[in-house]
């Protein structure tokens, strides 16, 4: 578990090195996204599982609903509801 760190710092050390700082300023606002999205999808969780309802926390699903917002969440929720 440690070497993973370990490679994923190493890979982001040089991402900065290779790239210029100001070229890669949008990984913050992603990380925000996502963030926002796992917890918007935490929240359905709580609140749906009378109806039977439960949408994992992955990358895909925060993704998603991070960056789609309220419509992502809709589409997501739609999808395991109906399809899966």
């Amino acid at each position: 578990m440690l070497n993973i760190f370990i490679t994923v710092g190493l890979i982001i050390v040089a991402l900065i090195i290779l790239f210029n700082v100001k070229s890669i300023k949008w990984i913050p606002t992603a990380i925000t996204k996502m963030a926002i999205g796992a917890l918007l999808l935490f929240f359905l969780n709580m609140l749906s599982g009378s109806i039977g309802l439960h949408v994992p926390i992955n990358l895909f699903t925060t993704a998603v609903v991070g960056f789609c917002g309220i419509p992502g969440m809709i589409a997501v929720s739609s999808l395991f509801l109906f399809v899966i």
